[in-house]
């Protein structure tokens, strides 16, 4: 099969789109033809490389993927060749106490399709049958390649971990982004208030179009004056952190009294600092989320299939291009996901 590899970490300049072994499926698998694979920052990171973790090489990235069925191992029941399909991208054991719980994302064994194993830049990938889900018909594949990963970790944070009500105010980083567009729809779905800051002038209009209540510009003086100015002094009840260190003193001054700060990233550090008194005195919560679980996933699609979450694309690359992708990607000269067919 055709696929994006690369053998190295680096640049951009490592990803080459080559022929490489069609993967190899066991009983309880599924392989899938790949219609659709969107970008995430982690296929970044692990093209980069990360400290501490060992890859194999040659590495293929790609955790959000929609396609059709190519084939099924002996074990397999529920999924039949030729099903459309989503695949969920967080992996786990199925067997422990967290999975059998219902909380695989907590799974020891946890991981990301494209992270510790290869993923769907390319035209096959392989997946435990757990994993796959039926595509919603009112989505192209496209589409449908845009929702799993910022979705299922947005609805995890927002619902699940800060548990955002009605009657609050949440303010979402990097409305732009794949999670942070995301986080805006789920927001509004639920009818909280939303505040989203956008890197430029040309994104404001986009976030608002996602259902952002106002937009704040970052700023080298940071954001959170507006945001207390927008709130009238008060703050917000949850803040949407995903960018770390560049932003974390903003964010945590923008909480109200009582306040969550919710966080699943450190794309710009991961060293952050927090006054204690101000925690405390304050009654400021700080969470910590990654991914979620495969039950939410269906919720997200239900909400797909009734028309009210609904991907956003920034643009549909050739397979072969995902070298530009990531570029783009690295640079945040993107609104929303970068979706790329084989």
């Amino acid at each position: 099969m055709k696929a994006i590899a690369f053998d190295r970490h680096g640049g951009p300049e490592v990803l080459e789109y080559r022929e490489v072994p069609d993967p190899v499926i066991g009983p309880g698998d599924v392989l899938v033809r790949v219609r659709a694979c969107a970008l995430n920052h982690l296929d970044v990171w692990v093209r980069r490389g990360i400290p501490g973790v060992t890859f194999s090489f040659p590495h293929i990235t790609g955790a959000d993927v929609a396609g059709e069925v190519a084939a099924v191992g002996s074990d397999v029941s529920r999924i039949r060749v030729g099903d459309s399909v989503i695949l969920a991208p967080g992996i786990s054991c199925g067997h422990c106490v967290e999975c059998l719980a219902g909380r695989d994302n907590l799974c020891p064994a946890y991981t990301v399709l494209g992270y510790r194993g290869n993923g769907g830049c390319a035209e096959l990938v392989a997946v435990p049958e757990a994993n796959v889900i039926p595509k919603p018909e009112n989505v192209s594949f496209p589409e449908a390649a845009a929702m799993p990963l910022v979705f299922l970790t947005a609805w995890h944070m927002l619902l699940t971990r800060a548990r955002l009500a009605p009657s609050e105010t949440v303010l979402v980083l990097a409305g732009g982004s794949g999670v942070g567009s995301a986080a805006i729809q789920i927001g509004k779905m639920i009818g909280a208030r939303v505040i989203a800051t956008v890197g430029s002038e040309a994104k404001i209009e986009k976030a608002k179009s996602q259902g952002a209540d106002e937009v704040v510009l970052h700023s080298a003086a940071g954001f959170r004056r507006e945001v207390k100015r927008l709130t009238t002094g008060r703050g917000v009840d949850v803040v949407f952190e995903h960018i770390g260190t560049d932003t974390w003193d903003d964010s945590v001054g923008s909480l109200a009294a009582g306040g969550r700060l919710i966080t699943c990233g450190a794309t710009t550090g991961y060293e952050a600092k927090i006054d204690l008194r101000f925690l405390f005195t304050r009654q400021l919560s700080i969470m910590g989320s990654y991914m979620g679980e495969k039950s939410e996933l269906f919720a997200v699609l239900e909400m797909v299939r009734r028309g009210k979450l609904r991907p956003v694309i920034d643009s549909v690359l050739p397979l072969a291009e995902c070298a530009v992708a990531e570029s783009r990607l690295e640079r945040r000269d993107i609104f929303g996901k970068i979706v790329l067919q084989p």
